[in-house]
């Protein structure tokens, strides 16, 4: 355990993509927005709390990695609120057609990760229709996660879910055949995480085709190493939404982590830059990587202005944490 610990301490030291960041800062960021989460009242009404895309989910898929890199021995309570929230609602089977039932099925079986919560998933698939093969999702107006195109999305993360044994079987056929018959209309967003499922679950995205997909985002890298949010599009117009300026944390977090997950191109000078970009816009005040709101001009400080922030941080965690064990032989933290 001490040993483990001692090679856990060093990695987290290690510079990332050629530039210093501070993954305690990251994590106690990523900690003090949970504990403004679990009390804030609208996160708290049919879920308890409600395991959200922008700062629950995020938060699940970046904690472990970073609790792995600072050498500790426990989840953090909010790891283990987030999951008991899921688990909490496990009997809920009725609407079939309600959006949160969807959404929720996915994320239990995606965090979860028991055959209670897979078959679940798998009950509560589409079964008819143009989403054969998807589940239900929110469309909420809400880029980039609750918009209608966001079931793909959805689909794409459920795929993550799906243990090996499981790939042949007809309903992951069909969530397949969706994933294949859907992209084409999706924005680069969404199929990002088509490339990232691609890593476990090859058959959603063939070889060719995921080649074609890391070069096609390569195009959309600006020079410095960034990636803006209008090049993961197109999104639909927001009015009431901060402009956009340059390079998004969120954007270049979500793409280089993506493109680390699918593999071929870690050494790419193109991921170098766009690590070491994100390795130099971490915030040294807050910890964080910050982001706007694509959607509405939030009040500075409220809950709200700070969920890019908060997907953003977790993702710089990610694909900075990726890099560092690819450069020192360890493997993966998550």
């Amino acid at each position: 355990m001490l040993a483990r610990a001692a090679v856990c301490l060093a990695l987290s030291l290690l510079p990332a993509g050629g530039a210093d960041w501070n993954p305690r800062l990251a994590a106690q960021y990523l900690d003090s927005r949970q504990k403004e989460w679990f009390v804030w009242p609208r996160a708290n009404a049919a879920a308890k709390p409600c395991v959200s895309c922008h700062t629950g989910v995020t938060y699940l898929l970046a904690r472990p990695a970073l609790g792995k890199a600072l050498g500790e021995d426990t989840p953090t309570v909010y790891e283990t609120g987030l999951l008991a929230s899921l688990r909490s609602r496990m009997d809920q089977k009725e609407p079939a057609a309600a959006p949160g039932l969807g959404v929720e099925s996915i994320l239990a079986a995606r965090f979860l990760a028991t055959g209670e919560a897979l078959e679940r998933m798998w009950a509560l698939q589409v079964r008819e229709g143009a989403a054969k093969g998807a589940w239900n999702w929110f469309s909420l107006d809400r880029d980039p996660w609750e918009m209608a195109e966001s079931r793909f999305y959805g689909a794409a993360l459920a795929a993550m879910a799906v243990p090996g044994k499981d790939h042949g079987r007809p309903a992951a056929r069909e969530l397949v055949a969706y994933l294949q018959r859907e992209q084409a209309a999706q924005p680069l967003h969404n199929r990002l995480m088509l490339l990232w499922a691609s890593a476990a679950f090859p058959e959603v995205l063939p070889a060719a085709a995921r080649r074609a997909m890391v070069d096609e985002v390569w195009k959309q890298q600006q020079s410095d190493g960034s990636w803006t949010m209008d090049a993961l599009g197109p999104f639909q117009a927001h009015p009431k939404a901060p402009r956009p300026g340059g390079g998004n944390a969120y954007a270049t977090a979500f793409a280089a982590y993506a493109i680390e997950q699918a593999g071929g191109d870690a050494a790419n000078p193109k991921l170098a830059r766009a690590l070491a970009w994100l390795g130099a816009h971490q915030d040294p005040e807050c910890g964080c990587w910050q982001a706007v709101s694509m959607n509405e001009q939030y009040e500075p400080g409220s809950m709200q202005s700070k969920f890019m922030s908060d997907a953003a941080t977790s993702f710089a965690v990610l694909a900075l944490l990726a890099e560092k064990n690819a450069s020192s032989g360890l493997p993966p933290a998550y």
